[in-house]
């Protein structure tokens, strides 16, 4: 028997969430892992996109499975945190052996959230390292946080807080796909000047406020302005798939990006969305599985946007919350 959904990632079966969440520095770190490891590929759409080791996911690449996905905030600065997600996975044994040693494969996107108001004189070294390991030791199946949390900590859109977004469907032939965003956006989740949501049509028991769509659309761009900026996020499924398969998964799942967000895939934004299978299940179309991928992200993406809240400092960036329901 199906376990309930939770319409989170971790619906999935063998993956694991956990957040990294600092105030004080306006960022984060979060970390998906994969027991067993999953088959996984990369679609990078933005134009101007940071990453660690996604040239591993490449169709001609001989990696076939990895052992987590790691989303951070601190721009490049954040790339470090993939080592302590390595580092953490490292001591509890994982990792795919290599030259006789076991080497843990934690690929790695990137967002900027170096200009909202926190304190990033961090000294010599980025902290990332460290919040990267503290997000994997704390990754576990189940319930996780939305909105201003890990990789969301930090995030933004041109009118409202952005955030740690998820969702999740379940296909005809009863295979579970989920999404998992942090929402940092070039562009806008919200039509016009709000507070509709583009991904209104999706919607699922009003997981981000039931408003439906507008009488009429305003459809000049709203944008953050000319610091850079970026939507990272993953979906998984349940299903078997080749690395060829899910590389066609993330492309399908960036559809549900590009419906989500006007508009995406920016020069100065880094939009890149990973997929993952974790073959628990055989069979399935993929045709059908890629459909409920683009659903999914965008569902997740105004999740993200709709959980978020302001960070703690002065003119901050106000939550769509306190904008339009002034709670």
């Amino acid at each position: 028997m199906m376990a309930a959904m939770l319409n989170l990632l971790t619906d999935i079966a063998g993956v694991s969430v956990g957040h990294c969440t600092d105030l004080t520095l306006g960022s984060g770190v979060t970390a998906v892992i994969f027991e067993p490891p999953a088959v996984a590929a990369v679609h990078i759409g933005g134009g101007a996109p940071g990453s660690r080791d996604t040239a591993l996911l490449d169709l001609d690449a001989t990696v076939q499975r990895i052992d987590a996905i790691t989303l951070s905030g601190g721009s490049t600065f954040g790339l470090d945190a993939a080592g302590g997600v390595q580092a953490m996975l490292r001591e509890a044994g994982r990792g795919q052996i290599f030259g006789g040693m076991p080497i843990p494969l934690a690929p790695q996107a990137i967002l900027f959230d170096l200009a909202n108001g926190g304190d990033k004189d961090w000294g010599r070294f980025s902290p990332y390292r460290q919040m990267g390991y503290d997000a994997a030791l704390a990754a576990r199946p189940g319930a996780f946080a939305l909105g201003s949390v890990g990789a969301g900590t930090g995030a933004t859109t041109p009118l409202v807080k952005g955030g740690i977004g998820s969702a999740s469907a379940i296909a005809s032939s009863g295979h579970i796909v989920s999404a998992l965003v942090a929402v940092n956006a070039v562009g806008s989740p919200l039509i016009g000047d709000g507070p509709h949501f583009w991904a209104a049509p999706f919607e699922q028991d009003k997981e981000f406020g039931g408003l439906g769509l507008p009488q009429s659309f305003d459809l000049r761009p709203r944008l953050k302005g000319a610091v850079t900026a970026t939507t990272i996020g993953m979906v998984v499924t349940d299903a078997t798939l080749t690395k060829a398969e899910c590389r066609r998964l993330a492309l399908m799942a960036d559809d549900g990006l590009a419906r989500a967000i006007l508009p995406a895939h920016a020069p100065n934004d880094g939009d890149t969305v990973f997929a993952a299978a974790t073959g628990e299940k055989p069979g399935g179309s993929l045709v059908e599985l890629g459909h409920l991928a683009g659903i999914v992200m965008a569902r997740a993406i105004a999740r993200g946007v709709y959980e978020a809240t302001a960070l703690p400092y002065p003119n901050a960036l106000r939550s769509w919350k306190d904008k339009y329901q002034g709670e």
